[in-house]
């Protein structure tokens, strides 16, 4: 589990924001307030556990959201990279290229340099930026055959984080989310279990105390081939061609969607 210092080295965080797309916005994770929650906002509750309780009641940390789903890593460029410098937050977290590598055509070699650039565009403004390498989809109808891809993306992701002094969450190492359980309905976007198992790996690769994100699954009966020939049959039908659709027809689940927590507030 990458924690490549220890909590002991940790600097104080006092304010974090997240950047990003759907997977930062927490889709598919009910929250409290009807919305979604996410691994971010799970990490933002680890983090602020650390800090003291105000007068008002709340943690003494400060925290902010401005991913929204379907953003390409230009549009989150454009759109949210920019608010950093002038929040000056102690932390951000991006994770961002993954709906460009997802485009047919796109090039895992272009998105990590524009990715760079960002991450350029971000450090004098960050205390620390922590960024996430993309999934194994071995297990994944379809997306299986982006693997190669994803995997060219992620070797350039840990040559960033390397030049830049970054903290990366690996959740391509991940084994826990291999389990379809960590997955919603739409195999695309975590469950709420999926969530919390890399808010857990964030946290840790901080150096901040966080619950095992490895921890075995329970048991459970094996699906038979036919249960997982007509699972499959009816996830393409529902979820994959309508994915299909929107691309083809250049729309995003994002278009209308403003980000969910846009100002650095107290927890």
């Amino acid at each position: 589990m990458p924690t490549s210092r220890s909590s002991q080295e940790t600097p104080e965080i006092t304010s974090y924001v997240a950047i990003g797309d759907s997977f930062t916005e927490g889709l598919n994770d009910p929250g409290p307030d009807g919305g979604f929650a996410g691994w971010a906002d799970r990490l933002a509750r680890l983090l602020a556990e650390q800090r003291p309780m105000t007068g008002s009641g709340h943690y003494d940390l400060r925290y902010a959201n401005l991913a929204v789903r379907g953003r390409l890593l230009d549009q989150i460029a454009a759109e949210q990279v920019p608010q950093i410098a002038q929040m000056q937050p102690d932390l951000v977290s991006i994770c961002a290229g993954g709906n460009d590598i997802l485009r047919p055509g796109s090039d895992p070699d272009d998105v990590a340099e524009r990715f760079e650039q960002a991450v350029t565009r971000i450090t004098p403004h960050a205390g620390r930026l922590l960024i996430f390498t993309g999934f194994d989809t071995r297990e994944t109808p379809v997306l299986k055959h982006l693997r190669g891809k994803i995997a060219t993306y992620n070797a350039h992701l840990r040559a960033i984080a390397d030049r830049h002094d970054l903290a990366v969450a690996d959740v391509w190492a991940l084994r826990s989310v291999r389990d379809r359980r960590a997955w919603s309905e739409d195999r695309l976007h975590l469950s709420p279990e999926g969530h919390e198992r890399v808010a857990q790996l964030a946290a840790r690769s901080l150096g901040v105390p966080a619950g095992d994100p490895e921890a075995p699954w329970p048991p459970t009966a094996p699906h038979t081939p036919a249960e997982l020939r007509r699972e499959n049959i009816q996830w393409a039908r529902e979820f994959l061609l309508p994915w299909v659709g929107r691309r083809l027809r250049g729309e995003s689940s994002g278009d209308h969607v403003s980000a969910k927590r846009p100002e650095l507030e107290l927890l």
